[in-house]
């Protein structure tokens, strides 16, 4: 599924299941949200926490929630987020060429 095909299977799930979009503001703080409930299961799988018991550790879902959410503000704000990352990428690219290679910490 490419980005394009995500954005508008989202934005027909929500259409037919979600009645509407979240605002903006609510869905930036959802994102937020969902980007700490992966940041938890990095700290206990890949950090020095331990999970709690009971604590699920479902990081490929935790990681669809991001972006999820992420189609969602895109869809929102008029973000064709395949342009963007091919745009981001150039950017990167163009800025970090040779940065990384030529970095000793490397």
């Amino acid at each position: 599924m490419t980005l394009e095909e995500a954005q508008k299977e989202v934005d027909r799930w929500i259409k037919t299941y979600g009645v509407r979009y979240f605002s903006e503001l609510t869905n930036m703080a959802v994102l937020t949200e969902e980007v700490g409930e992966l940041a938890r299961i990095m700290a206990r799988k890949y950090g020095d926490q331990s999970f709690k018991e009971g604590e699920k550790c479902n990081l490929a879902d935790e990681m669809a929630d991001v972006l999820w959410v992420l189609l969602c503000l895109a869809n929102q704000t008029g973000v064709d987020l395949t342009e963007a990352f091919h745009r981001n990428l150039e950017k990167k690219t163009n800025r970090d060429k040779d940065r990384h290679k030529n970095n000793p910490k490397l």
